[in-house]
Protein backbone atom coordinates (compact mmCIF):
# COMPACT_ATOMS: atom_id res chain seq x y z
CA UNK A 1 0.00 0.00 0.00
CA UNK A 2 1.67 3.12 -1.36
CA UNK A 3 0.36 6.76 -0.52
CA UNK A 4 0.19 8.84 -3.77
CA UNK A 5 -1.30 11.97 -2.22
CA UNK A 6 -4.32 12.88 0.18
CA UNK A 7 -7.20 14.91 0.08
CA UNK A 8 -7.16 17.34 2.62
CA UNK A 9 -6.18 20.73 1.69
CA UNK A 10 -4.49 23.29 3.78
CA UNK A 11 -5.14 27.12 4.41
CA UNK A 12 -1.52 28.41 3.99
CA UNK A 13 2.03 27.68 2.68
CA UNK A 14 3.95 24.59 4.38
CA UNK A 15 7.06 26.11 4.49
CA UNK A 16 8.80 24.22 7.23
CA UNK A 17 7.69 21.43 5.59
CA UNK A 18 9.42 22.34 2.43
CA UNK A 19 12.60 23.16 4.27
CA UNK A 20 13.01 20.15 5.60
CA UNK A 21 12.33 17.96 2.98
CA UNK A 22 15.01 20.19 0.95
CA UNK A 23 17.76 20.25 3.96
CA UNK A 24 17.27 16.67 3.82
CA UNK A 25 17.95 16.19 -0.16
CA UNK A 26 20.49 18.81 0.18
CA UNK A 27 22.40 16.45 2.83
CA UNK A 28 21.55 13.43 0.81
CA UNK A 29 23.33 15.53 -2.27
CA UNK A 30 26.65 16.09 -0.06
CA UNK A 31 26.60 12.71 1.35
CA UNK A 32 26.99 11.52 -2.18
CA UNK A 33 29.53 13.81 -2.79
CA UNK A 34 31.64 13.09 -0.15
CA UNK A 35 34.14 10.02 -0.24
CA UNK A 36 33.47 9.09 3.36
CA UNK A 37 29.41 7.49 2.23
CA UNK A 38 31.20 4.88 0.42
CA UNK A 39 33.44 3.44 2.82
CA UNK A 40 30.66 4.21 5.63
CA UNK A 41 32.40 6.70 7.58
CA UNK A 42 30.29 9.65 7.25
CA UNK A 43 27.64 7.51 8.83
CA UNK A 44 29.64 6.58 11.81
CA UNK A 45 30.58 10.27 12.34
CA UNK A 46 26.84 11.62 12.35
CA UNK A 47 24.96 8.36 12.78
CA UNK A 48 23.24 8.06 15.94
CA UNK A 49 25.42 5.02 17.48
CA UNK A 50 23.31 3.32 21.08
CA UNK A 51 26.49 2.14 22.15
CA UNK A 52 28.40 5.66 21.67
CA UNK A 53 25.45 7.83 22.96
CA UNK A 54 25.55 5.48 26.32
CA UNK A 55 29.02 5.73 26.56
CA UNK A 56 29.43 1.73 26.29
CA UNK A 57 31.88 2.48 22.99
CA UNK A 58 34.31 5.07 21.89
CA UNK A 59 34.71 5.95 18.06
CA UNK A 60 38.18 5.82 16.72
CA UNK A 61 39.18 9.66 16.80
CA UNK A 62 39.08 9.78 12.78
CA UNK A 63 35.39 8.75 13.35
CA UNK A 64 34.39 11.79 16.09
CA UNK A 65 33.78 14.85 14.31
CA UNK A 66 30.46 15.93 16.63
CA UNK A 67 29.84 15.13 20.48
CA UNK A 68 27.45 12.09 20.53
CA UNK A 69 24.41 14.13 21.64
CA UNK A 70 24.25 15.91 18.63
CA UNK A 71 24.24 12.88 16.06
CA UNK A 72 20.48 12.60 17.51
CA UNK A 73 20.01 15.51 15.22
CA UNK A 74 22.57 15.03 12.58
CA UNK A 75 20.58 11.42 12.00
CA UNK A 76 17.72 12.66 11.25
CA UNK A 77 18.59 14.50 7.79
CA UNK A 78 20.58 11.67 6.59
CA UNK A 79 19.63 8.85 4.32
CA UNK A 80 21.33 5.73 3.73
CA UNK A 81 20.22 5.65 -0.33
CA UNK A 82 17.87 6.41 -2.88
CA UNK A 83 14.54 4.33 -1.99
CA UNK A 84 15.33 5.69 1.31
CA UNK A 85 15.48 8.77 0.94
CA UNK A 86 12.62 9.10 -1.63
CA UNK A 87 10.03 6.70 0.43
CA UNK A 88 10.63 9.15 3.48
CA UNK A 89 10.21 12.11 1.74
CA UNK A 90 6.96 11.04 -0.32
CA UNK A 91 5.54 10.29 3.36
CA UNK A 92 6.70 13.76 4.19
CA UNK A 93 5.17 15.47 1.36
CA UNK A 94 1.55 13.77 1.97
CA UNK A 95 1.26 14.13 5.68
CA UNK A 96 3.21 17.12 7.08
CA UNK A 97 1.68 20.19 5.46
CA UNK A 98 -1.39 19.61 7.46
CA UNK A 99 0.39 19.24 10.76
CA UNK A 100 1.97 22.02 10.35
CA UNK A 101 -1.17 23.89 9.30
CA UNK A 102 -2.64 22.93 11.91
CA UNK A 103 0.08 23.82 14.69
CA UNK A 104 1.85 26.76 12.57
CA UNK A 105 5.01 26.39 11.35
CA UNK A 106 7.35 27.05 14.27
CA UNK A 107 5.12 24.70 17.07
CA UNK A 108 5.29 21.98 13.88
CA UNK A 109 9.07 22.35 13.72
CA UNK A 110 9.45 21.75 17.48
CA UNK A 111 7.00 18.93 17.23
CA UNK A 112 8.43 17.38 14.51
CA UNK A 113 12.14 17.57 16.62
CA UNK A 114 10.97 16.24 19.44
CA UNK A 115 9.31 13.40 17.64
CA UNK A 116 12.48 12.52 15.96
CA UNK A 117 14.12 12.87 19.70
CA UNK A 118 11.26 10.22 20.85
CA UNK A 119 11.53 7.96 17.90
CA UNK A 120 15.54 8.25 18.71
CA UNK A 121 16.04 7.45 21.95
CA UNK A 122 13.42 4.40 21.92
CA UNK A 123 15.73 2.63 19.32
CA UNK A 124 18.52 3.34 21.48
CA UNK A 125 16.68 1.90 24.66
CA UNK A 126 15.58 -1.21 22.97
CA UNK A 127 19.61 -1.89 21.88
CA UNK A 128 22.03 0.15 24.43
CA UNK A 129 24.98 -1.85 22.95
CA UNK A 130 24.20 -1.39 19.57
CA UNK A 131 27.11 0.00 17.72
CA UNK A 132 25.23 -0.04 13.31
CA UNK A 133 24.80 3.74 13.36
CA UNK A 134 20.90 4.95 12.67
CA UNK A 135 20.20 7.47 10.19
CA UNK A 136 16.99 8.69 8.49
CA UNK A 137 13.80 10.61 8.61
CA UNK A 138 11.44 8.24 9.43
CA UNK A 139 11.68 8.27 12.97
CA UNK A 140 9.92 12.02 13.12
CA UNK A 141 8.02 11.53 10.05
CA UNK A 142 6.78 8.53 12.10
CA UNK A 143 5.98 11.38 14.61
CA UNK A 144 4.01 13.00 11.78
CA UNK A 145 1.97 10.25 10.80
CA UNK A 146 0.80 9.41 14.53
CA UNK A 147 0.32 13.10 14.90
CA UNK A 148 -1.97 12.93 11.37
CA UNK A 149 -3.69 9.91 12.61
CA UNK A 150 -5.33 11.68 15.36
CA UNK A 151 -5.76 15.07 13.82
CA UNK A 152 -7.63 13.59 10.38
CA UNK A 153 -8.41 10.08 10.54
CA UNK A 154 -11.47 10.64 8.04
CA UNK A 155 -9.49 12.28 5.40
CA UNK A 156 -9.41 10.24 2.17
CA UNK A 157 -6.03 8.92 1.17
CA UNK A 158 -5.29 7.72 -2.79
CA UNK A 159 -2.96 4.62 -2.57
CA UNK A 160 -1.57 2.13 -4.64
CA UNK A 161 -2.18 -1.32 -4.08
CA UNK A 162 0.67 -3.03 -6.01
CA UNK A 163 -0.82 -6.66 -7.42
CA UNK A 164 1.92 -7.08 -10.72
CA UNK A 165 -0.51 -5.93 -13.77
CA UNK A 166 -3.53 -5.93 -11.30
CA UNK A 167 -2.36 -2.79 -9.22
CA UNK A 168 -4.69 -0.72 -8.64
CA UNK A 169 -5.34 2.87 -7.27
CA UNK A 170 -7.91 3.39 -4.47
CA UNK A 171 -9.01 6.21 -2.05
CA UNK A 172 -9.40 4.91 1.83
CA UNK A 173 -9.39 6.69 4.82
CA UNK A 174 -6.12 7.82 6.51
CA UNK A 175 -7.08 5.76 9.68
CA UNK A 176 -6.47 2.26 7.69
CA UNK A 177 -3.16 3.95 5.18
CA UNK A 178 -1.62 4.84 9.02
CA UNK A 179 -3.05 1.85 11.00
CA UNK A 180 -1.72 -0.60 8.40
CA UNK A 181 1.63 1.10 8.47
CA UNK A 182 1.88 1.29 12.54
CA UNK A 183 1.35 -2.46 12.40
CA UNK A 184 3.76 -3.22 9.14
CA UNK A 185 6.50 -1.89 11.50
CA UNK A 186 5.77 -4.48 13.92
CA UNK A 187 6.01 -7.25 11.97
CA UNK A 188 8.83 -6.39 9.84
CA UNK A 189 12.08 -7.44 10.92
CA UNK A 190 15.91 -7.27 9.80
CA UNK A 191 16.87 -5.58 7.03
CA UNK A 192 19.45 -2.94 8.84
CA UNK A 193 15.93 -1.27 9.50
CA UNK A 194 15.23 0.34 13.02
CA UNK A 195 11.70 -0.21 13.71
CA UNK A 196 11.70 0.52 17.09
CA UNK A 197 12.61 4.00 15.99
CA UNK A 198 9.41 3.98 13.35
CA UNK A 199 7.04 3.08 16.16
CA UNK A 200 8.75 5.20 18.77
CA UNK A 201 8.42 8.34 16.68
CA UNK A 202 4.49 7.32 15.52
CA UNK A 203 3.48 6.87 19.58
CA UNK A 204 5.53 9.73 20.40
CA UNK A 205 3.27 11.79 17.90
CA UNK A 206 0.39 10.57 19.18
CA UNK A 207 1.39 11.69 22.50
CA UNK A 208 2.92 15.42 21.48
CA UNK A 209 -0.03 15.90 18.74
CA UNK A 210 -2.52 16.02 22.11
CA UNK A 211 -0.35 18.63 24.21
CA UNK A 212 -0.03 21.04 20.59
CA UNK A 213 -3.09 20.68 20.17
CA UNK A 214 -4.86 21.68 23.94
CA UNK A 215 -2.21 24.60 23.44
CA UNK A 216 -3.76 25.69 20.46
CA UNK A 217 -6.90 25.25 21.25
CA UNK A 218 -6.43 27.42 24.68
CA UNK A 219 -4.43 30.39 22.87
CA UNK A 220 -7.29 30.48 20.54
CA UNK A 221 -10.17 31.00 23.29
CA UNK A 222 -11.54 34.24 22.97
CA UNK A 223 -11.81 35.87 26.40
CA UNK A 224 -14.82 37.89 26.86
CA UNK A 225 -15.30 41.70 28.37
CA UNK A 226 -18.50 42.98 29.57
CA UNK A 227 -18.67 44.96 26.49
CA UNK A 228 -20.17 41.52 25.10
Amino acid sequence: MIPLKDDNPTTGKPVVTYFLIGLCVLVFLAQLGSPSYKTGELFYSYGLIPAVLMDHKQLPLDFYVIPAYATIFSSMFMHGGFMHIIGNMLYMWIFADNIEDDLGSTKFLIFYLLSGIGAAMTQVMVDTHSQVPMVGASGAIGGVLGAYLINHPKARVLVLIPFGFFSQLIKIKALYVLGFWFILQFISQGGGVAYAAHIGGFISGMILILFFNKKIKKSKKIIKGPWH
